[in-house]
């Protein structure tokens, strides 16, 4: 008879994001995940196997939680919702008292290229955010919010550097008034 677990993979998962991403994946041991969440190495690895697959499933469960497609696609005017969205980025990193950043960030800076797994996911992520950004901006060229001049496309890529560069100022030296002045400067190069 097969003995069942006597954890909740769900929860070890969310634990295992929560110090994968207060801590990285390098100065995360697989003793710390065993103390954190509370299960044995051997259950650890029989679940999610090592400590690189904990820690993908980790950022996949990051990715999930985090909408970018739902608050740039309500129906209305567009450029309000790119202005909420941006500004609910500044908003997060002003509220993370621990400093933690955004987890996508901090994979994209630690890894760097050197995963292929991890920057394709990382990519993947971007080009997400990039797409929802660009179809808010076509969206609101179409509705004469915008110039017919610009390039949503372009738009795009610059406002997810400006998220990106947010995110790590954020993490560093979240001062409110440059975040929310790159933002209002960011909204009035979309607009004009």
């Amino acid at each position: 008879m097969a003995r069942s677990k006597e954890f909740d993979p769900e929860v070890a998962l969310q634990r295992a994001l929560e110090l994968f991403w207060e801590r990285g994946y390098e100065a995360t041991s697989m003793a710390d995940l065993v103390e954190r969440l509370g299960v044995a190495r051997a259950s650890l690895y029989a679940t999610f196997g090592g400590k690189r697959e904990l820690y993908l499933a980790a950022l996949e469960r990051y990715l999930a939680q985090h909408d970018v497609v739902g608050p740039l696609s309500q129906p209305g005017p567009a450029l309000p919702a790119v202005r909420a969205f941006l500004d609910s980025y500044v908003a997060e990193c002003l509220a993370d008292e621990a400093r933690r950043g955004c987890m996508v960030v901090n994979t994209a800076v630690e890894f760097g290229s050197r995963d292929a797994v991890v920057s394709r996911k990382v990519a993947a992520s971007w080009a997400e955010l990039e797409t929802a950004l660009a179809t808010a901006l076509v969206r609101a060229r179409a509705q004469g919010e915008i110039p017919e001049g610009k390039d949503p496309r372009a738009l795009a890529g610059f406002l997810l550097v400006l998220i990106q560069g947010v995110r790590v100022l954020g993490r560093a030296d979240p001062d409110p008034r440059r975040l929310r002045a790159a933002v209002d400067q960011a909204m009035a190069a979309v607009q004009n």
